[in-house]
């Protein structure tokens, strides 16, 4: 992929670090569609700004040679944000890996993208799109809620970060959404439905909270019995949170290969 040559923000003759946006990668080829319209998305918003995309796996390039193709020099370096929902092991241990593998660079590890309002804002566009009513009264909240389909994590921050955008979803429609895993601990999909409808919220929607279209998307989508929302796919809101997170890590002191918790 190609990206702006420029760094340097207009005026101010200071190189910026690159943006490098971190994928996680799938097999599924509307995956990659996806991320690299994401980051075409990014790049508009910020034109000045050198942006590259790199996977952790199965795609490429693979993160490693994005950070290893990048000009030696402490002046500017590199950010990286992961384009990942929550804190687990690759924000944790393969990116600060990564980072630290790229001794040539002056390093940060943004973030993950969640918890944050603006994927709620998104989350909320999916829905309605999927053909949530744009105005529900109180007779149609009292039956109705959501499931938040997401990845899984084994690890426990990951859970927390999930649970707290349910909570901002659930706030936001004014009805209950309960988080669901597709791997991991945690209940599926089918599972939270069912805790749903024993509530009496028979009227419940699916919110598809993954980046992009591919195998954990699916099967969500595939154990629901009800209206099913996309991915939060490239859609504008997340281009913005991604230099949110980058904007973020730059404020923050510091340090070699920095890693952020999401705020």
């Amino acid at each position: 992929m190609t990206s702006e040559t420029s760094s340097t923000r207009p005026g101010s003759g200071a190189p910026h670090p690159a943006l490098v946006l971190v994928a996680h990668g799938s097999r599924d080829p509307r995956a990659l569609a996806t991320v690299r319209t994401l980051a075409r998305r990014v790049r508009e918003r910020r034109p000045h700004l050198a942006v590259h995309l790199g996977h952790i796996e199965l795609n490429e390039p693979l993160l490693p040679d994005v950070l290893a193709a990048l000009p030696a020099g402490s002046r500017a370096g590199a950010v990286l944000v992961p384009l990942l929902l929550s804190r687990g092991y690759h924000v944790k241990r393969d990116l600060p890996a990564a980072a630290a593998a790229a001794g040539h660079l002056r390093t940060r590890v943004a973030a993950p993208l969640g918890p944050h309002p603006l994927l709620v804002d998104v989350l909320h566009d999916r829905l309605r799109e999927a053909g949530w009513p744009a105005g529900p009264g109180e007779r149609e909240r009292r039956r109705a809620g959501v499931v938040l389909a997401a990845s899984g994590s084994r690890d426990p921050e990951a859970a927390v970060d999930t649970a707290r955008t349910a909570a901002l979803l659930a706030h936001r429609l004014g009805v209950p959404v309960l988080p669901a895993y597709a791997s991991g601990p945690g209940p599926g999909v089918a599972a939270a439905a069912r805790a749903l409808a024993a509530r009496g919220r028979h009227h419940a929607a699916l919110a598809s909270y993954f980046t992009a279209p591919g195998r954990f998307a699916t099967e969500a989508a595939t154990a629901f019995d009800g209206v099913v929302a996309a991915p939060l796919g490239a859609h504008p809101g997340l281009a913005r949170l991604a230099l949110h997170r980058y904007d973020s890590a730059l404020r923050a002191p510091a340090g070699p290969a920095r890693h952020l918790a999401p705020a």
